[in-house]
C-alpha cells in the first residue's frame, strides 16, 4: 500500500511541492552565569502579545521564536536562523539557553510568570499561566522544546481512497490517520533525536526519583533519550485520566471538550480568585484546550476569541504540530537541517501508511509503554518493545521503519530535487547501529569527558552559539526590518489595550460561552 501511495504521488509531484512547515522554539533568557533572568521581556524585542514571530511562553524569561510556513527547509532553517540572530544582537547582556532542561533558576515563587500587558486578551494569556503554576508549579513550566508544524497539500487525501463526503471531512481523516501512526512510531523520533538524558540537581527540587547521580550537581539515566519527555515533565492526576486516542476527530473533540468543562476536585479547592485576583480561568480538568500535553496535536488557526475546538469542529484539521522534539543543544537554533528533512520523510510516511484504528488493550496503551521506555532507556543494550502484542527489539523495529521512511525520503527528494532528504534517513542508521552515535549518548559523554556540570555544559555550548550568531549579526536591511517590526508590534498592543470595551470577567465569560460541544456543530 506504500509502494501503490509513493507511485501516486511522484505522479503528482506538485503535491509535495506544496507542503508547509514551520518552527516554535523556545529557550530561557539568562545571564551570562546561566541564571534565569528576572526582567523584563526586553522593550527592543516589541510586544509578546502581538509580535508575529518573537514571544514568550510560559515566563517572561522564556522566550519563543516563530517562523513563518515554507515549502523548503532551508527557507524554514534561514528564517529561523534570522530571527535568532535579532534575539542575540538585540540582547547584548542576555543569552538564549539552548537546551531543553532549564538553566539555573530561582526559588520557584520568583520564577516570573508572562505579562502580555492590560488588555483582556493580554490578561486571558497571563491568568492561564497563574493557572499553570498552581497546578503544576513553575519549575516545571520552564522546560523548553521545539515544535515542528506540518501541512500536506488537500490533494495528498484524495490518494488515501478516504471514504468521507466531503473534502474537509477527507483532510481532517488524513490528518487523524497521520497522528495514530505518529503515536505507534513516535518513540523513533526520541531515540534518534533525543537530547536531553541529564538534568541540573537544582532542578528536581530533591524530587530525584530513580536518577541516577553522575556528580553532586548532576543527575542522569545512563541509557535515557529524553529526560524531558519522561514523567520528570507535565504530570498531575486530572490529565492521567484523559484517553485522546485519535480514531476520528469528533470523539477526540468530545473527549477535549469533556476535560475542559468538568471540574476536577483539587482545582475547586483552589478556586478561580485569591486577594480579589484571578488565579486560574476556571476549576476544569483542563483550563482551556492547549493545558492539554501531548507529543502531537490537530491544529487549526483560531480567529479572535475562538476557541480550538469550535475551530477544528467547523473547519477540520489545517495542520499537525509535532510537540516530542528536544532542543538539540548542539545547533545554534535548535535544529539540524538533517533532522528537519528526517522530520518531513518521518511525517510522510505516517500519513502514506496503513493506520489502523486504536483499541484500549492494543496500540493506544502499547505506544504509551514504548515512548515511556525509550525515553528513558531507549539506549539499553536489548531493548525490546512492544508490536502489537509481541516483543520486538529497538534496533530491529527501527531499522525496518527506516527502510520505510528512506522510499518516502527519496519520495521527498525527487519532487523537490533534493537529494539531501534520502541522506538525512540515511545518517541515522549509525544511531541504531551505535547508540553511542545518539544525541543523547553524545551529550552524556561529553559531561563525563569535560567533567563539568550540566549547567555548565549547556551554559558553554549556549554562549558558542550566541557569540557565533552575534559575529554573523544583521545586514542592515534585516535590522531595519527588525526594529520596525518590534515597533509595529508595541503599536498594535497599545490599540489592543485602547479598544477594549469589556471588563476581564465579562470577556473571560465571553471566552468560556465561545466553546460549544462537537456534536453541536
Amino acid at each position: 500500500m506504500l509502494s501503490t501511495r509513493l507511485d501516486r504521488l511522484l505522479a503528482r509531484p506538485s503535491i509535495l511541492r506544496q507542503s508547509l512547515r514551520g518552527i516554535e522554539k523556545e529557550g530561557l533568557r539568562v545571564d551570562s552565569a546561566g541564571v534565569l533572568s528576572k526582567t523584563a521581556h526586553p522593550v527592543a524585542l516589541g510586544s509578546a502579545l502581538t509580535h508575529p514571530r518573537i514571544t514568550t511562553d510560559y515566563s517572561e524569561a522564556l522566550l519563543e521564536l516563530i517562523t513563518g510556513t515554507h515549502t523548503t527547509v532551508d527557507a524554514l532553517m534561514a528564517e529561523i536562523n534570522q530571527i535568532h540572530r535579532v534575539v542575540a544582537t538585540t540582547m547584548p547582556n542576555e543569552l538564549m539557553w539552548n537546551h531543553s532542561m532549564p538553566a539555573q533558576l530561582p526559588a520557584d515563587a520568583d520564577i516570573p510568570i508572562a505579562w502580555y500587558g492590560t488588555s483582556n486578551t493580554g490578561m486571558i494569556k497571563h491568568v492561564y499561566r497563574r493557572g499553570l503554576a498552581e497546578r503544576y508549579g513553575k519549575t516545571m513550566q520552564c522546560i523548553a522544546g521545539l515544535h515542528y508544524n506540518f501541512s500536506f497539500d488537500e490533494a495528498i487525501w484524495d490518494l488515501l481512497d478516504l471514504k468521507q463526503e466531503t473534502a474537509q471531512e477527507r483532510r481532517s481523516a488524513g490528518y487523524i490517520s497521520l497522528i495514530r501512526n505518529f503515536t505507534r512510531y513516535n518513540w523513533l523520533l526520541m531515540y534518534l533525536f533525543g537530547s536531553s538524558p541529564a538534568v541540573s540537581t537544582e532542578f528536581l527540587r530533591g524530587n530525584v526519583g530513580n536518577l541516577e547521580s553522575l556528580r553532586p550537581d548532576t543527575m542522569y539515566l545512563p541509557y535515557a533519550t529524553s529526560l524531558r519527555m519522561s514523567d520528570l515533565g507535565y504530570q498531575n492526576k486530572a490529565q492521567s485520566g484523559l484517553k485522546l486516542c485519535y480514531n476520528d476527530l469528533n470523539t477526540f473533540l468530545q473527549r477535549l471538550y469533556d476535560a475542559v468543562t468538568t471540574p476536577w476536585p483539587a482545582y475547586q479547592a483552589i478556586g478561580t480568585h485569591r486577594a480579589g485576583e484571578w488565579i486560574q480561568l476556571n476549576t476544569n480538568v483542563l483550563q482551556i484546550e492547549n493545558e492539554f500535553y501531548s507529543s502531537i496535536r490537530p491544529k487549526r488557526t483560531t480567529g479572535p476569541c475562538e476557541r480550538p475546538i469550535t475551530a477544528l469542529a467547523e473547519r477540520g484539521v489545517q495542520y499537525i504540530e509535532v510537540r516530542c522534539l528536544d532542543i538539540d543543544p548542539n545547533e545554534s537554533v535548535g535544529i539540524s537541517a538533517q533532522t528537519a528533512r528526517f522530520v518531513d520523510a518521518f511525517l510522510l510516511f505516517c500519513a502514506l501508511e496503513d493506520s489502523p484504528e486504536f483499541t484500549d488493550s492494543g496500540w493506544c496503551p502499547e505506544s504509551a509503554a514504548n515512548f515511556a521506555k525509550v525515553v528513558k532507556h531507549g539506549r539499553e543494550p536489548g531493548l525490546l518493545l512492544q508490536q502489537n502484542g509481541r516483543e520486538i527489539s529497538l534496533a530491529d523495529w527501527a531499522n525496518s521503519l527506516l527502510d520505510q521512511i528512506a522510499r518516502c525520503a527519496q519520495t521527498f527528494g525527487q519532487t523537490l530535487g533534493d537529494d539531501t532528504y534520502v541522506s538525512a534517513v540515511e545518517a541515522q542508521r549509525s544511531k541504531v547501529r551505535d547508540p553511542r552515535q545518539t544525541p543523547s549518548a553524545q551529550f552524556l559523554e561529553q559531561l563525563k569527558g569535560s567533567g563539568e556540570s550540566f549547567h555548565d555544559q549547556a551554559l558553554s555550548l549556549s554562549k558558542v552559539h550566541a557569540q557565533n550568531l552575534r559575529k554573523t549579526g544583521l545586514s542592515p536591511a534585516e535590522l531595519a526590518a527588525a526594529q520596525t517590526q518590534a515597533t509595529q508590534s508595541l503599536l498594535d498592543q497599545q490599540a489592543i489595550e485602547a479598544s477594549d470595551n469589556e471588563s476581564f470577567d465579562e470577556y473571560v465569560a465571553r471566552f468560556h460561552s465561545a466553546l460549544k460541544a462537537p456534536e453541536a456543530q
